[in-house]
């Protein structure tokens, strides 16, 4: 088992947490590491010498027809047979692959820390990857051959689809057609109303389509870095809707898209805002019990929002999901995590304090940077070079449906990167105060369900396994077999879907993976058999939503899902 979990990580994109998007990449700190380099390679220049040589012994062996170099097998850039038949494309390939693997060597024999080492590789990987013969039109055979097929008509919608991009996109290839969504339409459709709103968030209650329903409802807290409706997409993944059918009383937070007024939100005001909310929906369903759920940041939220109430005393929670969520991030958990530095991290707070708020827009070309190959150079291709729309995807369009972070929460996130306020260190929590008390997770004692996805390469499945040891409380584990967003939304139907569990949680997750069971299809109805067990009894579901004192405000999907 443990060997079918690695091949997965290794056709998974280089891991980088969730926390390393919003701390960015300093050019400065890549400028040093690699000026280090160079300083060594002066100093010492064996290595570069070293490895110089067996570039020029490659690039020999390149001109006779001898060089082995390939590409991953999995590398989808070089699919086309053009690059295993045709000797001009291929000795272009293999001498790029050369210089790649020489300049790999440079720095593995260079003699500097392991952490210049990395962040010297990472921009390696940058530059090569902005260099691949693929992202060029002469270089790529396919577009190509689009071009010559076209009579030249690729190469000119290729231009027109660059000209709208540099014009409406902020000068990043387009990942999605937008033009073929639109929230409310096709995109957030399960029949619901705001039965509850404040300054931050929006309650919506979604109506049954069950004639009974379990008495505790299920409240879906997201992240605050993306809109809700990642768990109302469309028709044949929406979560909401498979839920609703099995008989839970569904509601959902949606949060609202800051502005620079709202600069000074922070995590205590989100947690407040989320007992406030809670609090309209235990009088909503006459129920003194709610299911919470949360997902990446959303589940920070959600861990804050259960050490506050053990704290206070308050036992409305009777269960609670985390998921693809990492609560104790080390610089370990991925190479980036090296860029998590105290000079990076007070930088990236700087700059969102002056702005007032970090904004979408900055978030996803971070995160793009981050992984180049997946989120930029393919959709250049894609637009430019072979003049083809980018696809008509309902999780990009997700994806690219941006939302801003106040100042506030934004430092108070780039905080957890240090103070480890999840972690207990004594009897009486972390020695990180919240709201006037301090943080302990211990004092949380309802039952956990905890899900991480094996390709996920935001919030690792090995970091996400370090909760399970954070809660007081009894937990199960499950692990997908997909990525971030595609872990969650694996419905029912998927023939390739698979999860693994253990009913046992191990002291590492190496033990918990050795032991685990491989299981096919959807992690959902195991989730649905896991809370039907905590979800109370049922009773005849309402006729109406809200009640007198909280009437309906306007339909599903709200008004903050525009703003």
């Amino acid at each position: 088992m443990a060997k079918q979990i690695e091949d997965l990580e290794k056709n998974a994109a280089r891991s980088t947490t969730a926390v390393n998007n919003m701390i960015g990449i300093r050019r400065g700190e890549l400028l040093k590491s690699f000026g280090t380099l160079l300083g060594r390679a002066v100093k010492q220049p064996a290595p570069l010498a070293k490895n110089l040589k067996e570039y020029g012994q490659e690039v020999a062996k390149i001109v006779k027809g001898d060089s082995e170099l390939a590409p991953e097998r999995r590398d989808r850039r070089f699919m086309d047979p053009t690059w295993r038949y045709n000797r001009l494309y291929k000795a272009g390939l293999q001498n790029w692959l050369a210089a790649r693997k020489g300049f790999e060597g440079w720095i593995a024999d260079s003699g500097i820390s392991e952490e210049d080492q990395s962040r010297s590789k990472f921009l390696l990987d940058i530059v090569a990857d902005s260099f691949a013969p693929t992202n060029t039109l002469l270089g790529n055979p396919a577009a190509m051959k689009r071009l010559y097929e076209s009579g030249g008509l690729s190469a000119v919608k290729g231009l027109q689809n660059a000209y709208k991009d540099l014009t409406t996109n902020g000068g990043m290839p387009s990942m999605v057609d937008k033009s073929k969504f639109e929230v409310g339409k096709n995109l957030a459709m399960s029949e619901g109303s705001v039965v509850f709103k404040n300054e931050m968030l929006e309650i919506i209650q979604y109506k049954p389509t069950t004639d009974k329903v379990y008495k505790t409802p299920l409240v879906i807290i997201p992240p605050q870095i993306n809109k809700f409706y990642a768990n109302d997409l469309s028709a044949h993944n929406s979560v909401v809707k498979y839920f609703a059918a099995q008989g839970y009383q569904m509601f959902a937070v949606s949060w609202r898209n800051p502005s620079r007024q709202h600069s000074h939100w922070g995590l205590e005001n989100y947690v407040q805002s989320l007992i406030e909310g809670t609090d309209v929906v235990m009088k909503i369903t006459n129920s003194k019990k709610i299911n919470v759920s949360g997902a990446c940041s959303g589940g920070a939220t959600l861990s804050l929002f259960l050490s506050e109430l053990a704290t206070r005393g308050d036992t409305r929670v009777n269960s609670y999901t985390l998921m693809v969520c990492v609560l104790d991030p080390k610089k370990t958990d991925s190479e980036v995590g090296l860029f998590a530095s105290k000079a990076s991290i007070e930088a990236a707070r700087k700059m969102s304090r002056k702005k007032g708020i970090l904004p979408g827009e900055d978030l996803a070309k971070v995160f793009a940077w981050l992984r180049p190959n997946d989120l930029i150079w393919n959709y250049v291709v894609n637009n430019y070079l072979l003049g083809q729309d980018p696809p008509a995807f309902d999780i990009l369009y997700w994806n690219a449906d941006t939302t801003n972070l106040p100042a506030q929460l934004h430092s108070d996130y780039l905080d957890m990167v240090s103070d480890k306020r999840f972690v207990t260190t004594s009897k009486t929590g972390s020695g990180v105060e919240f709201m006037g008390n301090e943080i302990n997770l211990k004092n949380v004692k309802v039952d956990g369900f905890m899900l991480a996805g094996v390709t996920d390469h935001i919030t690792p499945w090995r970091a996400s396994y370090r909760n399970t040891a954070l809660f007081g409380g009894t937990v199960d584990f499950v692990l997908a077999s997909s990525g971030h967003i595609q872990s969650l939304l694996t419905a029912p139907g998927n023939p390739k879907a698979k999860f693994f569990t253990n009913k046992n949680i191990e002291d590492t997750c190496d033990e918990w993976i050795e032991s685990a069971e491989e299981n096919a299809g959807s992690w959902w109805p195991h989730w649905d058999a896991w809370l039907k067990e905590r979800s109370g009894e049922l009773k005849n579901a309402p006729r109406n939503p809200g009640n007198k004192s909280f009437p309906p405000l306007c339909k599903a999907p709200g008004e903050y899902v525009f703003t």
